[in-house]
């Protein structure tokens, strides 16, 4: 509970990592009471560390006034060698495979229940698309998503069979529908969308391996699936097989 005197004993950091650990998918805006109760911290303890925080750029404050988390955690976080590595891997690629394509290209891994997105050139058609660098989206009504969650360990499989939530009136929500296709992601070694994350897009997408395992998954982002399907995919494959020839320590063929 928030004001706890038994805890007396936190350092500063510990308290500062509290309020940063307070924020989650369910809430990604805070008041400062509502953050001070979440890091269990005294009220006037939690004030003046947010306002370092603010000042330093690891919060921010949106118009309503909620605090959410600063965009200087994200450009620290890509610093990290899992992210920053396989984004200057994968960077020559992405532009070979969106000079192929003149599509909407993505370089995306898997954050726990949701695709995080690495790395997104634009594409040149007039598509719909609400990702962003540093975005998080369902695995099962996303092209790269859809790659992962087939990859993904049988328990956060099942859990995300277990909520699906429908985003368009085409989002695949039926377990059984969805675990057919994950299972054809398997045996294809590809993933197809179709206006399931926003209406007017369709997205195909394939996993990129090191040391045989799926570490990442490419896509583009298209208005139609119609007659370039085959030529996508293909030009999708060659590069994630450049991106994990190129990822250190791999020997795939």
């Amino acid at each position: 509970m928030a004001g706890n005197s038994s805890r007396p004993g936190l350092s500063v950091t510990s308290r500062a990592l509290a309020i940063l650990g307070a924020f989650d998918q369910r809430h990604r805006r805070l008041t400062l009471t509502e953050l001070a109760t979440r890091a269990d911290l005294p009220l006037p303890t939690a004030h003046r560390l947010v306002g370092e925080l603010l000042a330093w750029g690891a919060l921010s404050r949106t118009e309503a006034g909620h605090l959410v988390i600063g965009r200087r955690l994200w450009d620290i976080g890509l610093l990290a060698p899992v992210q920053s590595g396989l984004r200057q891997i994968a960077s020559p690629y992405l532009h070979d495979l969106y000079g192929a394509t003149l599509a909407t290209v993505h370089l995306a891994v898997r954050d726990g229940h949701q695709v995080l997105y690495l790395d997104r050139l634009s594409g040149h058609a007039s598509v719909p698309v609400v990702s962003t660098i540093g975005s998080r989206l369902p695995l099962h009504a996303t092209g790269v998503g859809k790659v992962l969650l087939a990859h993904a360990p049988a328990d956060i499989r099942a859990d995300v069979l277990a909520h699906l939530s429908r985003i368009t009136p085409y989002t695949v929500n039926q377990p059984g529908q969805l675990s057919r296709q994950l299972d054809a992601v398997l045996t294809d070694d590809y993933a197809t969308t179709v206006q399931e994350m926003s209406l007017g897009a369709c997205s195909v997408a394939v996993p990129i391996r090191s040391g045989g395992a799926v570490v990442a998954a490419l896509g583009v982002v298209v208005p139609s699936l119609n007659r370039n399907q085959a030529r996508l995919v293909s030009a999708l494959q060659v590069a994630a097989r450049g991106i994990g020839r190129s990822i250190p320590g791999t020997t795939l063929d």
